[in-house]
């Protein structure tokens, strides 16, 4: 795995858990894996919002 996308085991561990699915033949559940990606998305994208503003707001 390329090193920008590596994570501790135990963060692994815990999304695997919540998106894994025994009735789903890859073993996932593909919408739970969605809302956890678009969530995560909202998130970065708040984040960099104020980011942004913080950044105009300095001299």
């Amino acid at each position: 795995m390329a090193k920008d996308l590596e994570m501790p085991a135990a963060d692994y561990e815990r999304i695997a858990r919540l998106i894994e699915s025994d009735d789903s033949p890859v073993g996932i559940d593909a919408k739970k894996t969605h809302v956890l990606i678009l969530h995560k998305l909202g998130e970065i994208e708040r984040r960099l919002a104020r980011l942004e503003e913080a950044a105009q707001r300095r001299p």
